[in-house]
C-alpha cells in the first residue's frame, strides 16, 4: 500500500460506540487527537487558537473548545489525558526560559491530571527538555509521580514509525500498570512517496524563491559547512518540518527545486503529508496560520501508532482490575 493510500485509509476518525474519553490538552489542530480517534477513542480538545480549534472541530468527531486553559479549570470526566504543553519555552530555536517563560504549560496540565485523575496520560514536547532543561523535566516528573503514576519517556523519532520526516519528540507516558513504545519500523517513507505526484508541479499559489534570496541561502550554507544543500531530497525523508521554516522566508525555509532550476515554497498540501496529515484533512485560517498548524502538529500516524499502544496498556489495566475485583469477590464468599 502506498503511503498516501495509508494515511487516508488509516487515519480516519473511529470512535464508534467507544465510551473510553480522552482529553487532548493545547490541542492545535487535533495531529494527536487524529491518531487516537482513529485508535478508536473519543476526544474533547482544548485549544485557545481560533483557527486551530476551526480546523480540529471541522475534521475531527471529537468537539474542540477554544478555550485558553489556566490552573484550576473544571474538565469532565476522562479516562485518559494527553496533549502538548507550548514547546516554545524549551526549544533550541527558542529563548529558553523554560519556567519563566509565561507560556509554559505543565503547571496546568499536571493540576488537570490532579483533577481528573485518568487512567493513563501522555505529554509530548521537545527534545531538548530533556537535556538543555533536564532538571525541570525532572520536577515535572517528580510532581506526576507523587499523584501515583508510573511514567515511561522516550524520545521517538517519527521517521522510525511511517512518517517521512525526521522529528524527535519526547514522549512522556503515566501508567498503572505496563507501559511499552510500539516498536521502531525498518523502513523509511521518503519524500517522493509522500509528495511525489506535487513536489515537480507548479500550482497558481506557488510561491518562487527570488534570485536574493536564492543567494543569501547559498552564503548561509557556505557559511555554516553545509554539503548536501537544504532543499527536500526525493530520495530521503525531509528534515524537520517547524512553523519557522514553513512559514517564514528564512535561509532555513522549506522548499523544493524544480526540474528548471527553480525553488518553490512548500505548498500547504505537501508539508501536510509530510507531517501525515491525510489528503481529506482541511486546514482553516490564512496561509500563515495553516503553516503554523501543521508546524506545531504531532504526526498523526505517530499518534496513531502511539494512541495503539495506550489502549493496549489502558484495556489490560481494566482486565487487570476486573481479575483483582472477581478475586476479592470470591475471598469474601468463601470466607461466608
Amino acid at each position: 500500500m502506498s503511503f498516501l493510500s495509508n494515511i487516508n485509509k488509516t487515519l480516519r476518525p473511529n470512535n464508534g460506540d467507544n465510551k473510553v474519553v480522552v482529553l487532548d490538552l493545547f490541542a492545535g489542530c487535533g495531529g494527536l487527537s487524529l491518531g487516537f480517534e482513529a485508535a478508536g477513542f473519543k476526544t474533547i480538545g482544548y485549544e485557545m487558537n481560533k483557527a486551530a480549534s476551526d480546523t480540529y472541530n471541522k475534521n475531527l468527531f471529537g468537539t474542540c473548545y477554544n478555550e485558553k486553559l489556566t490552573v484550576g479549570y473544571k474538565y469532565p470526566d476522562a479516562d485518559i489525558i494527553i496533549g502538548g504543553p507550548p514547546c516554545q519555552p524549551f526549544s533550541v530555536r527558542g529563548m529558553q526560559r523554560g519556567i519563566e517563560d509565561i507560556r509554559d504549560g505543565f503547571p496546568i496540565f499536571i493540576d488537570a491530571v490532579k483533577m481528573v485523575k485518568p487512567q493513563i496520560f501522555l505529554f509530548e514536547n521537545v527534545r531538548n527538555l530533556m537535556y538543555s532543561h533536564s532538571w525541570y523535566l525532572e520536577l515535572i516528573l517528580k510532581d506526576l509521580k507523587k499523584i501515583g503514576y508510573n511514567i515511561t519517556f522516550e524520545c521517538l523519532n517519527a521517521v522510525n514509525y511511517g512518517v517521512p520526516q525526521n522529528r524527535e519528540r519526547l514522549i512522556v507516558v503515566g501508567h498503572k500498570n505496563n507501559f511499552s513504545f510500539p516498536h521502531k519500523e525498518t523502513k523509511k517513507v521518503c519524500v517522493e512517496e509522500a509528495i511525489g505526484d506535487l513536489m515537480y508541479t507548479t500550482p497558481k499559489d506557488s510561491k518562487f524563491l527570488t534570485k536574493s534570496q536564492d543567494e543569501y541561502i547559498a552564503k548561509y550554507e557556505k557559511a555554516s559547512c553545509c554539503k548536501v544543500p537544504r532543499d527536500l531530497h526525493p530520495d530521503r525523508p525531509a528534515r524537520t518540518l517547524t512553523c519557522r521554516n514553513l512559514a517564514g522566508a528564512t535561509s532555513d525555509m522549506q522548499r523544493v527545486k524544480l526540474k528548471d532550476g527553480r525553488r518553490r515554497r512548500l505548498l500547504h498540501k505537501e508539508a501536510a503529508r509530510l507531517q501525515s496529515f491525510p489528503d481529506w484533512f482541511e486546514f482553516c485560517g490564512n496561509e500563515t496560520e495553516k503553516f503554523n498548524q501543521i508546524g506545531n502538529a504531532v504526526p498523526p500516524l505517530l499518534a496513531y501508532k502511539v494512541a495503539l499502544a495506550i489502549k493496549d496498556s489502558y484495556y489490560n489495566l481494566c482486565v487487570q482490575n476486573t481479575n483483582h475485583n472477581y478475586l476479592k469477590q470470591l475471598t469474601l464468599l468463601e470466607a461466608m
